[in-house]
């Protein structure tokens, strides 16, 4: 099937998901919405991790730097929501650069490392409220809906349209940036940097550019949570909390490395996970559906890291 017909069913798919989740299953044309949320992030960390083989355990961190930039310019500073997000989209593009100077010089874990730190020094300080600016472990309530011309995205179906509509650009996107030279650059980085460089790459250039964009990913998809979420309500726990930032490496991998559709499924997938699993536990009274949620991806986790450990040993 060529990659035009794949783009229409995927148009498709998008339009007519709200009619048939109408009425009563109007609930689950949110869930799907925050989706594409996942979606946006996990499609830069697939760039990143799945092509670039730069594993980054701190993209969360990016999300969060959107959503309260764009949250704070709203709220305090009084700016149109649509307005927020240029600023917010390029502080996290700054960070994700000052960031990426230091860190993308470090190799496997050590860079794994790294970039947990920085998740972790994020979650701390926004807990922190430095300035009376986050709200602390409060968080920022009241945010102002995303308006579009004079069309206020404030409904469960206008939500689901713009985030999915944010989605299908970020994809087509990401899709030719593959299909260019530097998309090749960083297929040929993830094989062998030394080979890559000696075929007149810059590998840390590279690396520096597909990390500051994965960051961008993140702060586009923040400043839409920011904008879109069902109460307008920002909390550290829910933007910036460690296991975010596994939840979304566990997406990319379970999704399949090196692949864009698999990306988008595989955060599909997961995302609707803890849905299926709270529905069991309201059948199964008392189930703490939150621990066997996080046993699951540690569980996904393993397995996929074993396979392609056995995989790469027997090449």
């Amino acid at each position: 099937m060529s990659q035009f017909k794949r783009y229409l069913i995927f148009i498709a798919v998008i339009v007519f998901i709200p009619i048939v989740f109408s009425g009563r299953l109007s609930y689950y044309v949110s869930m799907l919405a925050m989706c594409g949320i996942h979606v946006i992030i996990v499609l830069g960390l697939q760039l990143l991790i799945g092509y670039a083989g730069q594993i980054s355990l701190g993209h969360a961190a990016f999300f969060s730097i959107g959503a309260y930039s764009s949250a704070i310019l709203s709220t305090r500073y009084g700016l149109p929501p649509i307005v927020c997000f240029v600023p917010s989209i390029a502080i996290t593009g700054l960070a994700a650069f000052l960031i990426g100077l230091p860190t993308l010089k470090l190799k496997e874990h050590y860079l794994a490392m790294a970039t947990l730190g920085i998740g972790l020094i994020s979650y701390s300080l926004i807990k922190a409220d430095p300035g009376g600016m986050t709200g602390g472990i409060t968080g920022i309530s009241n945010i102002a809906p995303l308006k579009i011309f004079s069309l206020s995205v404030d409904s469960d179906r206008s939500q689901y349209y713009v985030i999915w509509a944010v989605v299908f650009m970020v994809f087509v996107f990401s899709t030719n940036i593959m299909d260019s030279r530097f998309g090749r650059a960083l297929t040929a980085i993830h094989k062998s940097e030394v080979t890559a460089s000696v075929l007149g790459v810059n590998v840390y250039q590279h690396k520096l550019r597909v990390f500051v964009l994965s960051g961008i990913y993140a702060g586009i998809a923040g400043c839409l949570y920011a904008h879109c979420s069902p109460l307008f309500y920002l909390n550290p726990d829910d933007v910036c909390h460690f296991m975010l930032s596994v939840k979304l490496l566990t997406m990319v991998v379970i999704g399949g490395m090196g692949s864009l559709w698999g990306a988008l499924f595989g955060a599909l997938g997961l995302s609707v996970l803890p849905e299926i699993l709270r529905m069991a536990g309201s059948l199964l009274h008392g189930l703490n559906t939150s621990d066997i949620e996080m046993a699951m991806y540690g569980l996904i986790l393993v397995t996929v890291m074993i396979f392609q450990t056995v995989k790469s040993h027997n090449r």
